[in-house]
């Protein structure tokens, strides 16, 4: 079983300004030590790192803890995509043979279509020339800007993180559900069940969540979805073993087959992770 998405951070580091001291149960360090309890009581054998900051800085301090860390099988930097130097920046951080994709932080980019600019065109040429897979972190209004992105680059692996962040608590999934389908048109694209319990607000039910995975399962197929904790993220809403518990029952129609790749091998095929 692999994890296809979680955190660590250290509130010391000058690149940390998140999270902030009103999310309390998050507002700490959290490193291996802190997550390998939980991965062994769940028979979670590896995980994906993904970067939590927009810095270069933040993402050699998650390839050092990959490097000594054994649960960790592949990272998701950060590059600075508006800058002069970007391809140089992701030249130099694609060296190191942890790193398996980058992720903007596109959800906090005010700007409608900010990564459809075209002085990015060369970075995502260059993503794909080196084999690197490309993480979407968007609010559900952003998520059409995904599949045009999609669209102009069909060779490069694209992931949706957390469905797209649906407003679950909204209880308005329309709009989302036709960006959703429109989204998964497109054959490179993948999507991380992840993510749900913190778009939910108080309401994290089975009844309330089931009717998101059914979306995503509908649209993208079990070869296209693999699940991840976000944690610890996911401990603004809930426990690991609870979301693992929810997203295992919610998928236990499936083949054994099928629940291993979404629990495990889609997300090693799509970051090119060797697993036994």
């Amino acid at each position: 079983m692999i994890d296809a998405h979680q955190h660590f951070w250290s509130l010391a580091n000058p690149f940390a300004d998140w999270p902030t001291s009103d999310l309390e149960a998050i507002h700490r360090d959290f490193g291996p030590a802190d997550l390998e309890p939980l991965l062994a009581e769940a028979g979670v054998t590896g995980t994906v790192l993904v970067q939590a900051a927009p810095a270069v800085e933040e993402t050699r301090y998650i390839l050092a803890l990959a490097e000594r860390t054994a649960h960790v099988k592949a990272v998701v930097g950060w590059i600075d995509f508006a800058a002069a130097d970007a391809i140089e920046q992701m030249g130099t951080l694609s060296h190191n043979p942890w790193l398996k994709g980058l992720r903007p932080m596109i959800q906090s980019e005010p700007e409608p279509g900010w990564i459809l600019q075209t002085s990015f065109e060369p970075v995502f040429e260059a993503m794909t020339a080196v084999g690197l897979r490309f993480d979407a972190l968007v609010r559900q209004d952003q998520i059409s800007d995904i599949a045009a992105l999609a669209a102009r680059h069909p060779d490069l692996p694209i992931v949706l993180d957390h469905c797209g962040k649906p407003a679950i608590a909204e209880s308005d999934p329309a709009k989302w559900q036709k960006s959703i389908t429109d989204l998964a048109a497109h054959p490179n694209v993948h999507c991380k069940v992840s993510g749900l319990w913190t778009e939910a607000g108080e309401d994290c039910t089975p009844a309330a969540i089931k009717p998101y995975v059914d979306t995503v399962r509908a649209a993208f197929g079990e070869e296209r979805l693999m699940w991840g904790s976000d944690w610890p993220v996911l401990n603004l809403a809930g426990s690991y073993q609870a979301w693992l518990d929810q997203a295992l029952a919610l998928f236990d129609d499936l083949s054994s087959t099928q629940r291993a790749a979404v629990f495990g091998g889609n997300a090693a095929r799509f970051y090119g992770i060797d697993h036994d």
